[in-house]
């Protein structure tokens, strides 16, 4: 069936893949599946290569949002959901991608980049850090589009690799469903709607932390993370505990402050009773 008005392609359902081939696992309720709890908007199909893309714009209650599938020759299935604002970011970036990648050179093998990569960029929205990466190997130039959770859910990365011939057709595609649902994600990753701060990175000795603010329907709180090796801890604070903590924080800081002070204070008071005594001994020797 073929709407129209924006040239969408809308798929019969036993010609789209369903949450459970493309890897996406759906919280199940008794009696019901998790797709019965969503409705499927559209869906465009992209082969690049030897992989298969499939682009859904779906709504459940919680909003509309775009899920991206990939399926490689050998049936490897791997997915990614984007909200429709996010997915609107990510169109802008394929465009300096694809743009970056058409002033590359042609591939040298035997000059490849040490760790790979061309080109990276990250979008953050809420608490998902999506990392975009054009990158080079023996088999040519890719874009791998990986997201993780700023709050640690265990697991590996979700992740999708577009071959870089296919990123303006994969970008086209993308816009298309866009201009047709629009880039407002009603209420999915619902949680603060205004401006969130960046988060912050700062290493001691061989620690990093890393300072993440996000929301959820609950409301906004930081996430501070503490990472050394391989092993991180975290923990998760509030927005309306803030305050008290920066309280706490600075009384310590005072304190510790005054105590390591406390050892030159009392050098110096010592200094100064010494010579105080020693004024007074050659005052009374001046006198006698």
């Amino acid at each position: 069936m073929l709407n129209r008005k924006r040239g969408l392609r809308l798929l019969p359902r036993k010609g789209i893949m369903s949450d459970r081939e493309s890897g996406d696992e759906q919280p199940q309720q008794p009696g019901k599946s998790g797709q019965q709890n969503e409705q499927e908007l559209a869906t465009k199909m992209l082969q690049i290569q030897s992989k298969r893309f499939y682009l859904d714009v779906k709504q459940n209650k919680r909003g509309r949002f775009i899920k991206v599938a990939e399926v490689g020759a050998g049936g490897k299935k791997s997915r990614l959901l984007l909200s429709m604002s996010t997915a609107a970011e990510f169109r802008d970036h394929l465009t300096e991608f694809s743009e970056h990648y058409a002033s590359l050179g042609p591939p040298n093998p035997d000059n490849l980049p040490e760790d790979g990569k061309l080109k990276s960029e990250t979008m953050v929205k809420e608490n998902r850090r999506y990392y975009l990466d054009l990158k080079e190997n023996a088999r040519g130039r890719f874009l791998r589009v990986s997201v993780s959770q700023t709050i640690p859910r265990g697991g590996p990365r979700s992740q999708i690799a577009i071959p870089a011939q296919g990123i303006i057709e994969f970008r086209d595609a993308l816009t298309e469903l866009l201009d047709e649902f629009g880039t407002d994600d009603g209420t999915f990753f619902a949680g603060y709607q205004g401006d969130l701060p960046e988060g912050r990175h700062m290493r001691v000795e061989n620690k990093n932390f890393y300072f993440d603010i996000g929301s959820n329907h609950r409301g906004v709180y930081m996430r501070i993370s503490e990472v050394k090796n391989n092993f991180r801890t975290a923990i998760t604070i509030p927005e309306k505990s803030w305050g008290r903590f920066r309280d706490i924080f600075a009384d310590y800081v005072e304190k510790m402050t005054e105590s390591q002070d406390a050892p030159e204070r009392a050098q110096q008071q010592s200094g100064k009773s010494s010579t105080d005594a020693e004024d007074a001994d050659a005052e009374g020797e001046a006198r006698e």
